[in-house]
């Protein structure tokens, strides 16, 4: 697993019990693994498909810096899965695992199109 991005948790990503909201960190992550996988197929037009179940496994605080990993699964014709883990930078708590996140590559109509990659890109 790589860790790429970083977040600093503010007031405006908590929610009424003074954590962490999960609409936040979910928005954070799609955005966040859009870009690992549009980095690893080196090209755009892509979107989000299927997120497996969402694991939320601690909570994070007002203050805390958080990091993002992402990892490469699997290479279909014309999807890639990744998996994804949030944790604490500093104590590597982790906050959320989700095991298959599904992007498409799309051509210019929105039809699924062959990417033609099958195996990573070392970024």
């Amino acid at each position: 697993m790589r860790f790429f991005s970083r977040k600093l948790i503010k007031p405006q990503d908590l929610n009424a019990h003074g954590t962490l909201f999960g609409g936040t960190v979910l928005s954070w992550i799609d955005e966040e693994a859009a870009i690992f996988v549009l980095c690893q197929l080196g090209k755009g037009n892509i979107v989000t498909k299927y997120m497996s179940e969402i694991n939320f496994v601690n909570s994070a605080q007002l203050g805390e810096v958080i990091e993002i990993g992402m990892e490469t699964v699997k290479f279909g014709r014309t999807s890639i899965t990744v998996k994804c883990e949030v944790r604490t930078k500093f104590e590597k708590n982790t906050i959320i695992t989700i095991d298959e996140i599904v992007f498409v590559h799309l051509d210019e109509f929105g039809r699924p199109k062959p990417h033609n990659i099958t195996e990573p890109a070392n970024e």
